[in-house]
């Protein structure tokens, strides 16, 4: 028989014959009412017969990706002591949690949602059809997609978000000021780097006395898939932990799970600190889909499994109180599995997504109207600027350029928060956010702990509340340690939500090659392919500081209207660059536009130096200011006219921008500095090849290595010499004298 069915008929039997499992009937605690007894035990029972018949869907060919909540029912008491305002980011097994909130808030339909997402309907409430997600706008419950816990770097960050909003004064928060947030997962996820980092930031916040009210529930079945937790492995680990409260309870038991999740609910939100809810489970049916926990469990440990079902318990717990009968608790049982069976049909049939354009309809989210913001007076710029306002019409280098612009947008956008490790007082590695905590204050110059998934949950649970952060990563290598916050967090939230849930934000991102004494692979890694394949993000990567300011607004502008999350690559080996063609020449230092002034630098737009039609040079970054002092000799020296053309924005690209920027150019060298193997300049050939049939194309790209320490970091990277010869031979042309290597 079916698991789901043995289950089914062993539940069925037992409560005809008044046959429970559990304690005997006790006096309910002060608070819960027999009727609020009766309709948490009604969710538990809809999420069961909601898994019951995803099954059956999926048996038919009509439903998919089956996960079920079934023995984590418990859930449903949890949903019941906190409220509908306190953000849930809930385990993928918590049905009955939503169902229960569900019912604190009039018009909501659990059950016809459910099924929609379970059929992958196109009228599937959160996610549009695109995935089998719990989740809900008015219920206060993003979409997640994770199994190993990702989202609770986010849900710390939206913890810590809720009294920074309350004392900023953040005009678009939307959690209340005294506001808890609530993580669930599984204990199997407990292990996770994600999980672990996530609740060490949480108690190393708390531990220093900053608020972070959240609960975090772990629901413990004893096994992830099929490798096994060791028997008091979670409490071991979790219940000494600093400045973390550790609350268990029989998740198995309505009546303790709730007085349990009362306590937490009340200790975080009065205390402001976290709570670890530890809370037993079992699991039934095994994983998931058409998982067979027979091939890696006994008989003996399903069926104990089984004998501890949480519906069984509850409805033992009614009968022997005298709220129900067996039979009145069987009748609920029959009669919504009878409702839900209908329910699916009706779901089914409705409509489903069936072109490319429907399910990228929500990958860009919508724009929205930020609150309206009144520029500093001359007189608070200038006191904010302090010694340095008399230096801001002076031409400066690109770290000192990326300052000054920092500094412009907080003084008009009060919601603007940084974050990242050193960026206080120390004022970052390059010193590009010196005295930017000096002039907002430590509440907006956030120096965290080192780890990066919790730099950017931080971040991304700031945006869940109407900030808009702006973290740092200090170098392009530290982003593959949390590059799943970016890749299944920040930008599939309006994918799987339908525009509902956004989480704007500018990541700036310290990196590429070039850097002279100073690191090895890890301070000068040119690889931007973790990024550029990431649906929906934007990535802006600057070669100067004058481009790097008006890009710097763009950014902010995209995250404020648009709700995009952008990433801001900085070239580390042009921060304090001065120079381009001679020493002390000073034509890489840009004076300052002040915000309204100046030109604008929209997205997509590209930067063209020269008008030559021999040769167009395509590149970004190092490689532009490279291509600049290459395209000088090959006019110079060889006769040859060149036009440079700087991306600006490495994704999206905007193939109609760059051929009108290539124009009536004869040939195209295209020059990245990243890899030959997943670099930029593959999409460009392809796109060039696409857009341009007929126009020849090459490339210089950097070696497919690591890069060294010492004399030889530059020796697998395009070099300016590289890119003359590249490009004479392009053209077909003999150099006419030999260049002196750059």
């Amino acid at each position: 028989m079916d698991p789901a069915e043995a289950v089914h008929e062993r539940f069925r039997a037992r409560v005809a014959l008044g046959d429970f499992p559990g304690r005997a009937a006790a006096a309910l605690p002060e608070g819960l009412t027999p009727e609020k007894l009766v309709e948490m035990y009604g969710s538990q029972v809809l999420s069961r017969q909601l898994d019951r018949v995803a099954r059956a869907l999926q048996a038919r060919g009509e439903g998919f990706y089956t996960i079920g909540s079934s023995g984590h029912e418990g859930m449903a008491a949890v949903a019941e002591a906190f409220r509908v305002g306190d953000m849930a980011f809930l385990h993928y097994r918590d049905a009955a949690f939503q169902i229960q909130r569900a019912r604190k808030l009039p018009g909501q339909t659990p059950a016809w949602d459910m099924l929609l997402s379970f059929a992958a309907s196109a009228e599937d409430p959160i996610s549009g059809g695109r995935h089998k997600v719990l989740g809900s706008k008015p219920l206060f419950i993003p979409p997640q997609t994770s199994t190993i816990a990702s989202h609770l770097p986010k849900a710390m960050g939206a913890a810590y978000a809720v009294g920074l909003a309350k004392q900023l004064q953040a005009p678009g928060r939307v959690l209340a000021d005294d506001a808890v947030i609530l993580a669930s997962f599984g204990d199997a996820s407990a292990n996770h780097s994600t999980a672990q980092g996530a609740i060490n930031a949480a108690c190393w916040t708390a531990f220093q006395g900053g608020a972070m009210p959240i609960v975090f529930v772990c629901e413990d079945n004893g096994i992830g898939i099929s490798v096994r937790t060791p028997r008091g492995w979670i409490e071991a680990a979790f219940s000494g932990r600093p400045a973390l409260k550790y609350i268990p309870c029989c998740g198995l038991d309505l009546v303790e799970t709730w007085s349990a999740a009362r306590e937490a609910a009340a200790y975080a939100r009065r205390h402001r600190r976290p709570v670890f809810l530890h809370m037993g489970c079992v699991r039934l049916y095994g994983h998931a889909g058409s998982d067979v926990q027979a091939a890696y469990l006994s008989k003996e440990e399903i069926e104990r499994a089984e004998a501890g079902d949480p519906l069984l318990r509850s409805a033992g717990l009614l009968t022997g109180l005298g709220v129900l009968t067996p039979a009145e608790a069987l009748a609920i049982y029959d009669d919504t599995g009878e409702t839900v069976r209908r329910i699916a049909e009706e779901a089914i049939a409705r409509p489903k997504l069936t072109t490319a354009a429907e399910v990228m309809a929500s990958l860009i989210p919508p724009p929205r109207a930020p609150a309206p913001t009144n520029g500093p007076s001359p007189e608070a710029r200038q006191a904010a600027f302090a010694g340095e306002f008399a230096a801001l019409d002076k031409p400066a280098h690109m770290a000192k350029l990326i300052n000054w612009a920092l500094t412009d947008l907080m003084l008009a956008h009060d919601e603007i928060v940084l974050a990242g490790e050193d960026i206080g007082a120390k004022g970052g590695v390059y010193n590009v956010t010196a005295k930017l905590a000096q002039r907002f204050g430590t509440r907006r110059v956030i120096n965290t702990l080192l780890d990066e998934q919790s730099i950017l949950g931080l971040a991304l649970g700031m945006a869940h509340n109407g900030l808009l952060p702006i973290p740092e990563i200090q170098f392009l290598a530290y982003l593959h340690n949390a590059e799943d916050q970016l890749r299944g967090e920040a930008s599939t939230l309006s994918f799987f939500s339908e525009g509902q849930f956004t989480n704007p934000m500018v990541l700036r991102l310290a990196g590429l090659g070039y850097q002279k004494g100073f690191g090895g692979h890890f301070h000068n890694d040119n690889s931007v392919a973790v990024l550029r394949d990431i649906p929906g993000i934007v990535v802006a990567c600057p070669s100067n500081g004058a481009d790097a300011v008006a890009m710097l607004r763009e950014s902010v502008r995209l995250a404020r209207e648009e709700q995009r999350v952008v990433v801001f690559l900085e070239p580390i080996a042009l921060y304090m660059t001065r120079d381009l063609h001679a020493e002390k020449d000073g034509q890489w230092t840009f004076p300052y536009d002040a915000p309204g002034e100046g030109r604008e630098i929209r997205l997509g737009q590209v930067g063209v130096h020269g008008a030559g039609e021999d040769l167009a040079i395509v590149s970004y970054a190092n490689g532009y200011y490279l291509s600049r002092q290459a395209e000088k000799i090959l006019a110079e020296r060889h006769g040859v006219a060149s036009r440079v053309i700087d991306l600006r924005w490495l994704a999206p690209l905007d193939f109609s921008e760059i051929v009108g920027a290539i124009g009536p150019a004869r040939r195209v060298l295209i020059v990245d500095e990243c890899r030959i193997t997943g670099s930029q300049s593959e999409a460009l050939m392809a796109g060039l090849i696409e857009h341009t049939p007929g126009l020849p194309v090459s490339r210089v790209a950097a070696e497919d290595s690591f890069i060294p320490l010492g004399r030889a970091a530059t020796v697998t990277l395009p070099s300016r010499d590289g890119i003359v010869a590249a490009a004479l031979a392009a053209v077909g042309a003999e150099p006419k004298r030999r260049s002196v290597r750059a």
